[in-house]
């Protein structure tokens, strides 16, 4: 019984540790990254120049609940979903 219970241990071994290995390159790296951009959205103000996800650069007019009401470089006006937002420029 002892030896049979070892065998299975030493074979799960690598099993756990290629778990591991996958978790702290992959999977905690995107985790944080997620965190970061939702905080980053929900941190966003009138003023701030972001860039969309189809690589408009625009300025915020207006936060809303789910929406933000963004100006482009022509003065024209649109409605962004919060989560099209790539990133802030500075």
């Amino acid at each position: 019984m002892q030896g049979s219970s070892a065998d299975l241990i030493s074979s799960l071994l690598p099993l756990v540790a290629l778990f591991a290995i996958f978790y702290f390159l992959i999977i905690r790296p995107q985790q944080k990254q997620a965190k970061q951009h939702k905080q980053m959205i929900a941190e966003l103000k009138k003023g701030d120049k972001i860039v969309t996800n189809g690589g408009l650069m625009v300025e915020i007019t207006k936060v809303e609940d789910e929406f933000l009401l963004v100006k482009n470089h022509d003065g024209s006006e649109m409605k962004l979903a919060k989560e099209f937002v790539a990133k802030l420029l500075d």
